[in-house]
């Protein structure tokens, strides 16, 4: 159930994807048409964003695209980080509504919550109605994290990291299939009379739709049917351990919740499992940092260094998805099959290994780009470097943290215990996805920074350095 709704949500999300560049350059063009109107939130934004370009490009002599494209680049990432900042704020206040409410209910109130925001998409003609859409999909989007939680409520320490493997492979598959769904329908329209006969539904003046109304309302058909199904068919799983454990249900070999006495690392004190917690945060806050930089600028390099079309970085982007998702249901997932907390670090460890190394190729790639195989070879080998990464490193630390907490809720205890002496999942996975949210909001931003003032190698080159000190601290852990 959760694999089918996670999937489903992820292509609803990624479909826009592709769309965002153009979408905002419309924006900008109605803009440009106004020059003398009052002022808007778009043309305060680009004038900070002008005023950030002066700045930057007053310290580099790289001047590989036009200062619009640049405009426009810069404006994407703000929005792009301004929905995982919502994200960072909203992350642990869900997971601990979770485990005071349930992960049903939460889940189900995201859902219309997400359903609100691409309804918004749908109807916003203006940069401020599509920047409210990111804000509330950014503070509704809690899907991923109660994904998680509710495959760690169900599950053993033993199969967690496999079971986990199954969240990354719908990214993987989503990441696919969506942005060429998006891309697809964007040419399509709904025409102008249906815009007229909403209009007189509404009683009101003409409304018009985004000019990319077909997605837009693809997507709020996509989700509608996973809240359906999810009203439907996910069940309660917050004391799934407590009723299994009361049942003496035989499904707790490998569906159900662990017996905690045969995890090692529930030996620990709880002040100890929270020190591992904050560790692991901080990793995973660093790992993003690095990747999400270099993961956002990758389509500019092979822009700017071969002339790559979107067809072309789309095919590029194709190779580490379906990569990415064989990987995940194939050596992933028999390589996290029953295994410990020390072996799901050392996979992790793997990837962070594997990114330093693919982040090394790209900082090559620009010295060796002009004639030759060796460009190709490297790009090629780093792209799957990076699908290897995408397979191993959160899932594992996903996992990692999962096993930190403690499985039965606190309202199902026996006694009464105070927040001090325990770890909530729900709480902790969601402070955990919090930071990891945080690096994604701040990585590509300071990664584009040092990519157009300094040099596209040197942007790689300082990513790579970072990953090295996140694979030193996870071979800490």
């Amino acid at each position: 159930v959760v694999f089918v709704a996670l999937l489903v949500d992820l292509l609803a999300f990624t479909m826009p994807l592709p769309l965002f560049p153009r979408i905002i350059e419309g924006f900008v063009q109605e803009e440009a048409k106004h020059p003398l109107g009052p002022p808007t939130l778009l043309s305060r934004t680009l004038g900070a964003v002008r005023s950030i370009r002066a700045y930057l490009f007053s310290f580099s002599s790289l001047r590989t695209v036009t200062d619009s494209r640049w405009d426009l680049t810069l404006l994407g990432g703000l929005l792009a980080s301004l929905f995982s900042t919502c994200q960072f704020l909203i992350s642990p206040r869900l997971g601990k509504l979770s485990d005071r409410y349930g992960r049903r209910p939460i889940l189900l109130a995201s859902m219309v919550g997400n359903l609100l925001s691409a309804v918004l998409w749908l109807f916003a003609d203006n940069f401020a109605l599509y920047a409210a859409s990111r804000v509330v999909g950014g503070l509704a989007e809690g899907n991923v994290q109660l994904s998680i939680a509710i495959i760690t409520d169900v599950t053993s320490p033993e199969a967690r990291a496999r079971s986990l493997a199954l969240v990354g492979a719908a990214f993987s598959l989503a990441f696919v299939f969506g942005p060429s769904i998006g891309a697809y329908l964007s040419g399509r329209t709904f025409g102008q009379a249906s815009v007229i006969e909403l209009s007189a539904i509404l009683g009101r003046r003409e409304i018009r739709l985004n000019s990319y109304a077909v997605p837009a309302a693809m997507t709020v058909a996509l989700l509608a049917l996973e809240t359906i199904y999810l009203a439907l068919r996910l069940p309660e799983t917050r004391d799934w351990a407590a009723v299994n454990k009361r049942d003496g249900s035989s499904r707790t070999t490998t569906t159900s919740a662990p017996n905690t006495q045969r995890a090692g690392h529930f030996r620990r004190t709880v002040s100890e499992r929270r020190a591992r917690l904050r560790r692991l945060e901080r990793i995973h806050l660093a790992f993003l940092f690095f990747f999400s930089g270099a993961e956002f600028t990758l389509t500019f390099l092979t822009h700017n260094l071969f002339d790559w079309s979107n067809a072309q970085n789309g095919r590029l982007l194709g190779f580490i998805g379906i990569l990415s998702a064989l990987l995940q249901g194939g050596y992933v997932r028999q390589r996290s099959k029953s295994a410990t907390a020390a072996q799901t670090g050392r996979l992790a460890q793997s990837g962070i290994q594997a990114c330093m190394l693919s982040l090394i190729a790209l900082a090559i790639l620009p010295r060796v780009h002009k004639g030759g195989v060796a460009a190709p070879v490297l790009l090629w080998a780093a792209a799957a470097g990076l699908a290897f990464v995408s397979a191993t490193v959160v899932n594992s630390l996903n996992a990692l943290a999962s096993l930190e907490t403690d499985e039965q809720p606190a309202s199902s205890s026996s006694s009464a215990s105070s927040t001090s002496d325990r770890i909530d999942k729900g709480a902790a996975l969601g402070s955990f996805r919090s930071q990891g949210q945080l690096g994604r909001a701040i990585g590509p931003l300071v990664t584009t920074a040092i990519y157009w003032t300094v040099s596209p190698s040197m942007a790689y080159l300082v990513c790579a350095l970072g990953t090295v000190g996140v694979a030193s601290a996870m071979g800490r852990i």
